[in-house]
């Protein structure tokens, strides 16, 4: 399982890695792992506001649809479209080829409250 040391983490499996005054977000590794084949990847508009815990989208599996929950709040900067035409890239490459979107925080200390990776890995090993 790949979890990279320099992102933070949400317990509802998502990613996030500051950009300067951006964050970039997807899901992780073990998340895309459970879900199995993604087939279709949902996700909102650039300008669209995010809240914190709150769904801003869902993927599709071959199994299920799962939500996708904002790790921070803010506003959604720019959306991952390749992902339309390549929901693969969630399942090949989670980090980097398939970011779902770009936030512009409300609140960057938000970032504070994410789990770190090896928060992170302990959760998941006790699921």
């Amino acid at each position: 399982m790949n979890t990279p040391k320099e992102l933070r983490y949400s317990e509802e499996h998502e990613w996030v890695k500051v950009e300067g005054n951006k964050v970039r977000v997807g899901i992780t590794d073990f998340a895309q792992s459970e879900l199995g084949d993604i087939v279709f990847v949902e996700l909102p508009e650039a300008g669209d506001k995010v809240t914190v815990n709150e769904p801003f989208g869902s993927v599709e599996s071959v199994k299920t649809v799962s939500e996708l929950y904002a790790p921070i709040s803010g506003k959604v900067v720019e959306v991952n479209e390749e992902l339309n035409d390549n929901p693969e890239f969630v399942n090949e490459s989670p980090y980097e080829k398939a970011w779902m979107i770009v936030i512009e925080p409300s609140d960057i200390s938000e970032v504070d409250n994410l789990m770190t990776a090896e928060q992170y890995e302990e959760m998941i090993k006790e699921d």
